[in-house]
């Protein structure tokens, strides 16, 4: 006789937490081309750097990523 298991559910919820911080960044996605804004504290400071590269080099296809902490709990 094999042993019984038994599953339990345990509900958790997952929140933004300020305290962690947002980070903005942008990458340049066209073809052989690496440069990045690295991170920034600020979405326009990103931004700014996305269409400064592109006025500069003609290069017009940006990747952006978003960064925020999170922190889960239990519900109970």
């Amino acid at each position: 006789m094999s042993p019984r298991v038994v599953y339990r559910y345990v509900p958790h919820t997952i929140r933004h937490v300020p305290e962690g911080g947002i980070t903005y960044e942008a990458f340049c996605t066209a073809p052989g081309c690496d440069a990045d804004s690295g991170p920034q504290e600020g979405q326009e400071t990103a931004q700014d750097w996305a269409l400064r590269h592109a006025g500069r080099t003609g290069h017009s296809l940006f990747r952006r990523v978003v960064t925020d902490h999170a922190e889960v709990t239990r519900s109970e």
